[in-house]
């Protein structure tokens, strides 16, 4: 398990009072399904935050990273029916880590996490036509090809979409450099 998802579950323990298996037991209780029900009831019964809420449902549903024998099998399964997308994820995951040997990289079920102290950027095959990359960029003002995310429970600050590979320009680059350089 990498040491972020240590410290947060920790930090769940100390700040909640209960465990993650505590947790995991309360919302085996109510047979709740889907990722987004497990959070919104965590969220407005329990005020956990969408952070902690998250961490218990993949927890629960075993889709965290820490869950997975194999952590290229979540990244393959992001691709399975966007493959054109692949070559996008690793033209920016090689670009991302020239900006230095402190990333972690963490595949979730359905996106990358990169984090450094904190996380600054995730990286997503969203749709068919449509790949994710999300910043952590908090008082910038989106400009160029990036977006404000206005989301309530956004885990990042801002986006990038781009349709392929040809679209990481440097402006991208710079993006994604800047949110690695705040994230220290």
């Amino acid at each position: 398990m990498d040491q972020a998802t240590e410290t947060m579950i920790e930090n769940l323990h100390k700040n909640t009072g209960r465990t993650l298996d505590e947790w995991i037991a309360i919302v085996k209780k109510e047979n709740l399904a889907k990722h987004g029900e497990i959070i919104s009831f965590l969220k407005e019964k329990y005020g956990l935050t969408y952070g902690y809420a998250n961490l218990v449902a993949h927890r629960l549903k075993g889709s965290d990273a820490g869950s997975v024998e194999n952590k290229d099998d979540l990244i393959e399964k992001q691709y399975q029916g966007k493959e054109h997308f692949k070559p996008v994820y690793d033209r920016l995951l090689s670009e991302i880590l020239k900006f230095g040997g402190d990333i972690e990289v963490a595949p979730k079920n359905a996106y990358v996490s990169l984090r450094r102290k904190k996380q600054f950027a995730m990286l997503q095959p969203a749709t068919k036509t449509r790949f994710e990359i999300s910043v952590n960029l908090k008082g910038q003002t989106p400009q160029g090809k990036l977006e404000a995310v206005t989301a309530s429970n956004a885990m990042c600050s801002h986006r990038i979409n781009i349709a392929d590979a040809g679209e990481i320009d440097r402006e991208v680059i710079d993006w994604l450099k800047l949110a690695y350089e705040n994230a220290g």
